[in-house]
């Protein structure tokens, strides 16, 4: 009878072993093809044209080449560029504004026919896409939101907005209590209107920000700002990234300094880094936004620009908050 009896129990235990195996076979099945799918498509390309006896030539200026955020508005600008026959040069603003304003005045030296730019500094940048309007070459601004009649277009989210947003999932998480440590990068003008919105949401619920420290928008920076931060706060219960690297970096310190059980964090653009933290629980929610549509939006308002057509001045493009239940259904984000 204990021969039975054991034999049933072990092969009780082997049936559900082979049951999650395959479950888990399953679900790994199910997020590979998500992530070979890869993005959504663009809705629509732009029609293409002849400007002076030639396709148009579309320059393109982000940030830096570093971060996958910049890599993947590039492939979705490509796409679309690819699709409508259009040739395009991409000049790596190398986090810096002067760069960035030297690159928009050579492509206008080189007779492109329209620029796409995400600016480091949103103020230091227009002295050079008045030069370039000055020219007669349209500018569209994706992402970092410049004010200035010069823009003709300009493409991306609601920073301050976002900040919000992601503060309210804090909120939930946290029940309105406890105090915040925050990596930012404070020469970016993007980053600080995240961080501004997210502030406000939160200190008006009665949560504290305790300290907030500069990673520049430099991935090693970030880490050890990071560090530096929870080593200085051993108690801190709760952390916001204002951006991807950022979040990389302080992910990186969360984990070299063991917190992953006692720290929650929240923050901006997926990784692997932020998946791993979303799918271990501790990174609890990412507003992810959609860059290849940022890239789609921004090439196809180019376009129309550079053959003489009107654009929309506004191009507002949804962002998604990615949490540990639906993270599986994001993947696609951690490819170039």
């Amino acid at each position: 009878m204990r021969q039975k009896v054991t034999a049933v129990v072990a092969l009780g235990l082997l049936l559900t072993t082979v049951g999650c195996d395959t479950q888990a076979r399953r679900e790994m099945a199910a997020e590979k093809k998500t992530t070979e799918q890869g993005p959504p498509p663009p809705a629509e390309v732009a029609r293409s044209c002849t400007v002076r006896g030639h396709a148009p030539k579309i320059g393109i200026v982000p940030i830096n080449l570093q971060a996958l955020f910049f890599n993947q508005i590039n492939t979705g600008a490509r796409t679309v560029a690819r699709k409508a026959g259009v040739k395009t040069q991409i000049v790596n603003g190398n986090d810096d504004s002067a760069t960035q304003a030297n690159a928009i005045d050579d492509l206008v030296a080189n007779h492109y026919d329209a620029i796409i730019v995400d600016a480091v500094d949103t103020e230091g940048i227009k002295p050079a896409i008045r030069r370039a309007k000055a020219a007669g070459v349209p500018v569209v601004a994706v992402d970092a939101t410049i004010d200035d009649p010069a823009v003709s277009t300009q493409v991306g989210v609601g920073n301050a907005e976002g900040g919000r947003r992601i503060g309210e999932a804090l909120l939930k998480t946290a029940g309105n209590r406890g105090g915040i440590g925050v990596v930012g990068a404070l020469n970016s003008t993007i980053q600080n209107e995240r961080q501004k919105g997210f502030t406000n949401t939160v200190t008006a619920k009665g949560m504290k920000i305790q300290n907030v420290v500069d990673g520049r928008n430099i991935q090693e920076n970030a880490q050890t700002a990071a560090e530096n931060l929870l080593t200085r706060d051993p108690g801190l219960k709760y952390a916001y990234a204002t951006g991807e690297p950022a979040l990389i970096g302080l992910a990186a310190a969360v984990v070299s300094q063991h917190r992953t059980k006692d720290l929650k964090v929240v923050g901006w653009d997926l990784s692997s880094q932020a998946v791993d933290g979303l799918r271990a629980g501790w990174i609890t929610g990412v507003l992810q936004q959609n860059t290849f549509r940022f890239g789609y939006e921004a090439m196809n308002s180019a376009i129309d620009l550079a053959c003489g057509r009107t654009a929309r001045r506004q191009v507002p493009v949804p962002t998604q908050l990615v949490t540990p239940d639906n993270v599986k259904n994001y993947l696609y984000y951690l490819e170039k």
